[in-house]
């Protein structure tokens, strides 16, 4: 969700799927005649193939992968400093070869999405063999490694050319790496088409690529387990795809944007551990005064998206027009988030699942309980956080399931506002060291055309959390503003 000069928010496209075929949701988002922008110079383009190469295989699209169909893809970006006297064509050289390798494992990363052949309905991850992943290099002297990697907002009509387009054709993985100024940093653009796999499976991907470079040089990081290629581990016994796929809206309905909107801005805010554990005993405090008991369950997840939702919440409320939030001020909110249902489904799901995995989790709050005053405010966003959670996690493998497309339109189309949260802690990105180091940073450049927040590990030390926020330049200085007052606040009251 978006805050906008005139107080709206944008609905988020993690709300929508679209009834269009694959062909034109890859015209949209890539181009078939992609160019790049006028100051990325593309030095050399080629398809990474996996050697040897695996049999052909099909996998069908489950009913949690065609929930993603028709979303735009993940697009993550992984800055790394090199040294002055670094040898920049060994560490290209390396990056392919290991993107070979982990390719190899992952092997229907390599394939495309297609319809598949003989139905109308049912979609399918299809690879062949000579299949592989586009593979970009580039150079870019528009910002430094340093300026890119800040914490400040910075434009994302800066950073957006950083990561490659998906090709036309239905493909799901394409890799650009890109020279920043005077070779003094890399720029490592990941783009992953969330309908072959959720975050968990791309973030196993991305260490096994990890520890393909790493085993190049000196580092011999060890590498993960396999990931297990079965889709017959998930069931279908009520019909969810069928459900998913009819109860989609029309491509009329979809409000993903393709292009970053002019001055959008990328900032990223941290909470250290002892900021998160403010935020658990102002929670725990406030819930005692208001006679709450016993108090919400606040782990530091919970602590992170309740006071970042709150800030949020106020920074909307503050350029809305009195009348205007006046007459809102009790209509629920919405946050919303992928809850991974690997461990709990029956039996449960091995960890290296290659595929989506997870569901919904739906938090609802009113609006003026979200932006009260002190500690009500994130009170009443972490104990509806929590409540979500408990909800989605009780409904995985019930009849509760068959509704999440419609209760998911049923909340945006009624709640004033969604936002929804990408990525996860658990994904530990700042480990993904591609024979370079540990990232200076890391960012899902996605959220600027889908409104979300992306939550992850701090890179500043152990048990924090940070999160990536995309505004416009106004809602950004609100934004700021409001995050830190409510970090003041926190210190003032411990």
């Amino acid at each position: 969700m978006k805050v906008h000069a005139s107080g709206r928010l944008r609905r988020s496209s993690l709300e929508h799927t679209a009834e269009m075929t694959m062909a034109t949701a890859h015209e949209q988002r890539a181009g078939a005649a992609w160019s790049p922008p006028p100051r990325l110079r593309v030095v050399d383009t080629a398809v990474v193939a996996p050697p040897p190469a695996p049999p052909e295989c099909s996998l069908p699209l489950t009913f949690y992968d065609i929930f993603w169909l028709h979303t735009p893809p993940v697009e993550r970006l992984f800055l790394y400093r090199l040294a002055p006297d670094a040898d920049v064509p060994t560490i290209l050289s390396n990056l392919k070869d290991s993107l070979s390798r982990a390719v190899r494992v992952f092997y229907p990363l390599a394939g495309r999405l297609r319809l598949t052949p003989g139905t109308s309905t049912r979609y399918e991850l299809y690879y062949r063999p000579g299949d592989g992943v586009s593979f970009t290099v580039a150079e870019y002297d528009d910002a430094s490694v340093d300026a890119l990697a800040a914490d400040g907002p910075r434009e994302v009509a800066a950073i957006a050319p950083l990561v490659p387009p998906l090709p036309p054709g239905g493909a799901v993985l394409a890799v650009q790496a890109t020279l920043l100024r005077a070779h003094r940093g890399l720029a490592v653009g990941v783009a992953v088409h969330h309908a072959a796999c959720d975050g968990s499976g791309s973030a196993h991907f991305l260490h096994a690529w990890a520890a393909a470079a790493s085993a190049s040089s000196a580092r011999n990081k060890e590498a993960p387990p396999p990931p297990v290629i079965d889709r017959s581990l998930v069931p279908d016994p009520r019909g969810l795809y069928d459900t998913f796929y009819q109860t989609a809206p029309t491509s009329d309905d979809m409000q993903v944007v393709h292009k970053v909107p002019a001055e959008q801005l990328l900032a990223t805010f941290t909470l250290s551990r002892e900021d998160l554990q403010r935020v658990k005993d102002a929670v725990a405090a406030e819930a005692v005064r208001r006679g709450a008991a016993p108090p919400p369950r606040c782990t530091s997840l919970v602590a992170t998206l309740g006071l970042v939702w709150s800030c949020y919440q106020r920074a909307a409320k503050e350029v809305a027009a009195m009348a205007t939030a006046a007459s809102s001020n009790d209509r629920k909110t919405c946050l919303l988030f992928p809850i991974d249902h690997r461990p709990r489904t029956r039996p449960p799901l091995p960890d290296t699942y290659l595929g989506n995995c997870v569901g919904p989790a739906i938090c609802l709050a009113r609006r003026d309980e979200l932006v009260a005053a002190g500690a009500g405010g994130v009170l009443s966003a972490c104990t509806a956080v929590a409540a979500g959670i408990d909800e989605a996690v009780r409904g995985v493998g019930t009849s509760s399931m068959d509704a999440w497309m419609d209760r998911v339109r049923e909340v945006a189309a009624g709640a004033a506002g969604m936002l929804t949260v990408a990525d996860s802690p658990r994904f530990r990105v700042y480990e993904v060291d591609l024979g370079l180091g540990r990232p200076a940073k890391v960012d899902i450049v996605s959220v600027a055309k889908t409104g979300a927040l992306a939550l992850a590990e701090s890179r500043h030390g152990t048990g924090g959390m940070e999160v990536g926020v995309s505004l416009p330049r106004d809602g950004m200085d609100r934004f700021q503003k409001c995050f830190a007052e409510a970090i003041a606040g926190l210190h003032d009251q411990s």
